[in-house]
């Protein structure tokens, strides 16, 4: 089991540890549901120290990110960033990741931390343009400071302007008195605020930083679990879950990022796909009685013929009720079409819904 840079903090303020991608984090602090309403109504701070980054280098380091990725990197400048996907050989998703055009010739791809290995190895295998790859995972810390307060909480920690840093864009400045860091308005919460990658030597100052300048906003450290509850009310989708190597991007809403104005790994058939029309899709829907839909239950039509399965649920603490994502065949997958999710022999009626589940 391995330890982030900060895991000592986290056990020192009581945090609930579990093993999650072959690292000691922390799932829960206070509790899930006050940790989630402080993100979506103030500011909290998420240790996801295990996720993966590759920095990818050379003048055919573009070439080799639009042959293995979905989405078009091209028009990526310096200083934006890009959700994208790695699409596997079979019509599935080896991973989906963020891509970093840190500057000319040079890229970081951030990749989920239980497929760094699956990851790498993929890219390698394709990597014929000799294109400089360095897994600079075990190097590097991530913070994800959240929530609506998180911009005004954190502006005295650097010289640049938080509010000038548009979503998806990002900085490499001074943040916590340290240099070269970058501050990125990202995040899988749907509530804003900022993730921030520096080195496991700088992060700890970092940290403590961030708590004294965020102190007058009631700022929180935030646990796996309530990032759960946060990326599941914006419908966002999870690796392993929601999309996997058999998942289409096609299939799972995620069209938008799947370009076709470039050729890729396995492009044709996706796009053959696309124009034959999937045949399932992943949809939200939201329970109309009480009930929890958890990974992997039936969802079922009103005769009790199994549909689909259940992909994400839970008891969404933004609405009080409960909610999930699932495949399910394309005649069920409009909006307001009914649905049920088997919970323990009772079928519990449920409607499909548009995402995001959340709405600010």
């Amino acid at each position: 089991m391995k330890n982030t840079a900060l895991t000592h903090i986290h056990e020192s303020l009581g945090a609930k540890m579990v093993p999650f991608a072959g690292y000691n984090m922390p799932v829960q602090y206070e509790g899930v549901t006050a940790e989630h309403e402080t993100v979506r109504n103030g500011v909290g701070v998420f240790d996801v120290s295990h996720m993966g980054e590759f920095l990818l280098s050379g003048p055919n380091a573009l070439a080799l990110i639009q042959k293995v990725t979905s989405n078009d990197a091209s028009v990526l400048t310096i200083g934006r960033a890009q959700y994208s996907c790695l699409p596997n050989a079979e019509g599935g998703i080896v991973d989906d990741l963020i891509v970093y055009k840190i500057k000319d010739e040079q890229y970081l791809l951030v990749v989920n931390a239980s497929n760094i290995e699956k990851d790498w190895n993929w890219i390698s295998q394709h990597n014929d343009l000799g294109v400089d790859m360095r897994n600079i995972s075990e190097d590097y810390s991530l913070l994800a400071i959240q929530g609506p307060t998180a911009m005004e909480a954190m502006q005295p920690l650097t010289s640049i302007d938080l509010a000038a840093i548009k979503y998806y864009h990002f900085e490499v400045a001074d943040f916590a008195g340290i240099e070269n860091v970058i501050i990125s308005a990202t995040g899988y919460t749907g509530s804003g605020g900022f993730e921030i990658y520096a080195k496991n030597s700088e992060i700890e100052q970092i940290w403590n930083k961030v708590f004294e300048a965020g102190a007058a906003y009631g700022i929180k450290p935030i646990g796996l679990a309530a990032r759960d509850t946060l990326r599941l009310e914006m419908g966002f989708c999870l690796y392993g879950n929601d999309i996997n190597d058999t998942t289409s991007p096609l299939e799972a809403g995620l069209g938008w990022i799947t370009k076709f104005s470039k050729d890729f790994v396995n492009s044709e058939a996706l796009k053959q796909q696309k124009e034959a029309g999937v045949s399932r899709k992943l949809v939200g829907f939201e329970l109309t009685e009480r009930g929890i839909p958890r990974h992997d239950y039936e969802i079922v039509d009103a005769q009790g013929t199994v549909i689909g399965i259940v992909t994400s649920g839970t008891m969404a603490p933004s609405l009080n009720k409960g909610i999930g994502l699932g495949y399910v065949p394309v005649a069920y997958a409009t909006e307001d079409s009914e649905i049920f999710i088997r919970i323990r022999k009772n079928d519990i009626p449920a409607k499909v819904v548009k995402l995001p589940f959340y709405k600010k």
